[in-house]
């Protein structure tokens, strides 16, 4: 780095650093109108996909096609004169490339949030921090400097350099098999021939297997001995039949809950007590979606050791009762007819099977009627249907002159017993 800078310290003196400025800026243009070319030209052929090749292309593609010309200019001009500034500008290209594509990879594998966001400027700001240490010459004495940190552990030597090192291999190893995994798991998602539940189990094992694999080959290359594991496993076998078991028990029963299909998602469901729409099956634990907008988490456990009801298991179709009462002195056919033609009018209610009326009962006050209706979508909830329902009928009964009773008592007094018995200021009422 010394050398290149008193280069550049000589050429900035003399006409070749022109000639290198005016590489990297037409590098810059070229690489410039190429993007703009390739991503209009992806948006509008590009198949859907294709999404994740295109997404990191367009990262990258500016700093890598900047690179390639500068690189390119670097080989002519060396013939005639120093290339200091070209290989300042090929560092600078790289550490940018190094940045997008690192920043690209972990939005596609987690979900934004305040921690991503945080991470993806740590990483950022190490790579442009190593990259200022190297142009300024320091990276390598800092380098020799955490080699210098060591101990002993048993007849290895082991640095803080090491230790680094290793740690880096491990975190972008596992980002690798977690990148590979996200983008395996969207390619099985959209296999519409197999069923969403071993989807979801399929895409769970991958991101397992491809994490552990990823693990074992980090740890692999950084030179630590795997069969060390099987201590640890047999802990953990220990620990899972004690104090884990809850635990596993959760995810193994959410893997027979996904394999035996009783549970899918969007299913309208009551689980201990809590009616709602299942919209996430975890290997933990259910989320299931409330028709007031909250949302209730459930143990795996939960559906596999206690009874559940599930509405919608071989048909989504619900069924709503809607009980009235008529008077006596009311057309008791009109208004069955006219019940089955408010509820026939309703977008919600299905036409087959079709809204019907039936005669409950003969009550003290009234007559007992009940309006039996189905609706194609249970996960909506049936308060406000209900409602509108009743409104509607009551409007057609006062239009049709048909009342709903309220309850009524008759009180007759037969003969004089009653009246010698009530006490009065000239008849006291015997001791």
């Amino acid at each position: 780095m010394r050398e290149i800078w008193t280069e550049v310290a000589s050429d900035l003196s003399s006409d070749a650093a022109y000639w290198q400025l005016a590489i990297v800026g037409a590098s810059l243009l070229l690489a410039w109108a190429i993007n703009k070319l390739v991503q209009m030209q992806l948006m509008q052929k590009a198949p859907e996909t294709w999404k994740v090749g295109v997404g990191g292309l367009k990262r990258v593609l500016f700093p890598l096609t900047s690179l390639a010309f500068v690189y390119l200019g670097k080989l002519v001009l060396q013939h005639w004169q120093h290339t200091s500034i070209l290989a300042l500008a090929s560092t600078l290209l790289v550490a940018m490339a190094l940045v997008r594509l690192a920043v690209y990879t972990l939005r596609y594998i987690f979900s934004p949030s305040a921690w991503l966001k945080t991470t993806e400027n740590a990483i950022a700001s190490v790579i442009w921090l190593g990259v200022a240490l190297h142009l300024i010459g320091f990276l390598p004495e800092i380098l020799r400097a955490l080699d210098d940190i060591s101990f002993t552990a048993g007849k290895n030597r082991v640095s803080l350099l090491l230790i680094l090192q290793a740690m880096t291999t491990v975190v972008v190893t596992v980002v690798i098999a977690l990148w590979l995994s996200r983008l395996l798991e969207n390619r099985v998602m959209r296999a519409e021939r197999i069923n969403m539940n071993m989807r979801v189990v399929l895409t769970k094992l991958l991101r397992v297997v491809l994490t552990l694999v990823g693990v074992l080959a980090a740890l692999s290359a950084i030179g630590f001995d795997i069969t060390l594991l099987s201590v640890f496993g047999g802990a953990l076998g220990v620990g899972l039949g004690f104090g884990l078991q809850k635990i596993a028990s959760n995810y193994v029963s959410g893997f027979i809950i996904l394999l035996d299909e009783s549970v899918h998602l969007g299913d309208v469901m009551t689980i201990d007590g809590h009616y709602g729409v299942v919209n996430q099956i975890r290997s933990r634990y259910l989320v299931l979606r409330k028709l007031d907008g909250t949302e209730v988490v459930i143990p795996n456990e939960t559906l596999i050791g206690s009874a559940v009801i599930n509405h919608s298991f071989s048909d989504r179709k619900a069924r709503i009762n809607l009980p009235l009462q008529i008077s006596y002195e009311s057309g008791l056919e009109e208004a069955m007819n006219l019940m089955r033609e408010v509820a026939g009018q309703h977008p919600r209610v299905m036409k087959d099977p079709g809204p019907e009326t039936q005669i409950l009962g003969f009550g003290e006050s009234g007559i007992d009627l009940q309006l039996v209706l189905w609706i194609p979508d249970p996960e909506e909830g049936s308060a406000s249907l209900k409602s509108s329902l009743y409104l509607e009928i009551w409007h057609a009964f006062q239009k049709h002159g048909i009342g709903i009773p309220y309850p009524q008592r008759d009180i007759r007094i037969v003969g004089s017993s009653l009246k010698e018995a009530l006490p009065t200021p000239d008849n006291k009422k015997p001791a």
